[in-house]
């Protein structure tokens, strides 16, 4: 999951593809209009043999603002590699308090760094 992450941040469109289950994988995948990608974190995670999920919130940069998109990935393991399958996904705008952590991952307050 993490390293799908990076390959977002990133953009590494052939990562993203050659990590996704070939029975739902896209043929096409463009990821030029990403949104800037600030955070990631694991709100859950869970295996039975070879299948997984993880709940995720990634937190990204929207103009002035955060927003983030959560999702609940399931993945299938496969010759000791995992491929992600599908999942549910839902966005909003993350609204952090002044004493709360910043979204960027700084790991200090958001007051004191993005705010």
């Amino acid at each position: 999951m993490r390293s799908r992450y990076s390959a977002f941040v990133l953009r590494l469109t052939d990562y993203v593809l050659a990590t996704w289950h070939t029975r739902t994988c896209p043929a096409m995948l463009s990821l030029e209009d990403s949104p800037d990608w600030a955070s990631l974190r694991i709100l859950d995670s869970s295996q039975t043999g070879d299948s997984g999920s993880v709940h995720f919130q990634a937190i990204y940069k929207a103009g002035t603002g955060w927003g983030y998109l959560e999702e609940k990935s399931d993945f299938l393991r496969e010759d000791e590699r995992w491929y992600y399958v599908n999942g549910n996904t839902s966005e909003g705008q993350l609204k952090p308090g002044r004493n709360e952590p910043c979204p960027c991952g700084s790991g200090k307050k958001y007051k004191a760094c993005c705010l």
